[in-house]
């Protein structure tokens, strides 16, 4: 396994010469974004994923969600298509029904699965469910289907269905946070930052996880294909934000951008909103839904 030596520290200036694709003329030209997760008891997980994939610029958002939960989420994130998905007695979605949203995975431009998603063996039965009828396609490069971004549970369920990985290698960005880190290696992570990039060429993938984003081999992008973030603040450890960051980096993926810079741009700007939210509001306290708003505003400074 070869490691860079060390990250290249991703600052705003380095993000001002990685510029974002330009706005388009339409809201089909910015991409569209599917998330699957919400089970009836954790429905937010899904509509924070989905509000930080708009604020970050993404043209389209369908949430697919547990069905007896749809009807709500479509009623409290309006700017979505919302679709329910079979459940069990509990609320945990199945795996089963993806011919309910057929046409939308097949406009995807990325694909977000995991929040919300709250039982392990059922997650791993969506995620098989995914690849089977990716498999029933015929063979896939990296460049024949949506960008898939894996988080929260979808992560917890990865390692089991690593054999069948074939179709989606290549497309995978994976956000785990460092328990998460540990279950995909198998191991105690003592070395976060060589953990991620083990995780991604194990993989196949991007990824960031605390601060460090790391590609595969022959990833590109500005630097040595290992970054470590220069910003943010403790109270990113708060619910849902990780969704948010799922969902920021499936956002910026849509727009047009490569793997690498969807990670490094929106790692950068959840950290960036934590820190204006903790200089408005105090270190503790703020909400995952407020890191959401501070997107469109970071993006103008950075992009300018």
């Amino acid at each position: 396994m070869s490691t860079p030596s060390e990250p290249t520290l991703v600052t705003p200036s380095l993000l001002r010469d990685w510029p974002l694709p330009a706005p388009g003329a339409d809201k089909y030209s910015r991409g569209a974004v599917l998330v699957i997760g919400g089970a009836r008891a954790t429905p937010g997980a899904a509509i924070l994923a989905g509000t930080a994939a708009l604020r970050a610029g993404a043209g389209k958002i369908t949430l697919a969600v547990a069905e007896s939960a749809a009807v709500q989420v479509g009623v409290t994130l309006p700017e979505c298509g919302s679709l329910g998905l079979p459940e069990k007695a509990e609320g945990s979605l199945t795996g089963e029904g993806l011919d309910r949203i057929a046409s939308d995975l097949e406009r995807a431009d990325v694909l977000l699965v995991g929040p919300g998603l709250d039982d392990l063996e059922l997650a791993e039965a969506m995620l098989r469910a995914l690849l089977e009828r990716e498999e029933s396609k015929g063979p896939a490069d990296a460049e024949g289907g949506p960008a898939v971004v894996l988080d929260a549970y979808a992560l917890g369920a990865l390692g089991n269905v690593e054999g069948l990985l074939g179709p989606w290698r290549g497309r995978l960005l994976l956000t785990p946070n460092p328990p998460e880190a540990g279950v995909l290696l198998g191991k105690d992570v003592e070395d976060l930052e060589a953990a991620v990039v083990e995780i991604a060429q194990r993989f196949d993938a991007v990824v960031s996880c605390q601060g460090f984003i790391a590609g595969p081999q022959g990833v590109s992008g500005k630097g040595s294909g290992l970054w470590k973030i220069t910003t943010g603040y403790g109270g990113l450890g708060t619910s849902g934000s990780g969704d948010v960051l799922a969902g920021a980096i499936a956002g910026l993926r849509a727009r047009g951008t490569s793997h690498a810079q969807a990670a490094c741009w929106g790692t950068h700007l959840h950290a960036a909103a934590a820190d204006r939210l903790a200089s408005k509001l105090g270190p503790l306290g703020f909400l995952a839904r407020e890191l959401a708003d501070e997107l469109p505003a970071l993006m103008v400074e950075l992009n300018t």
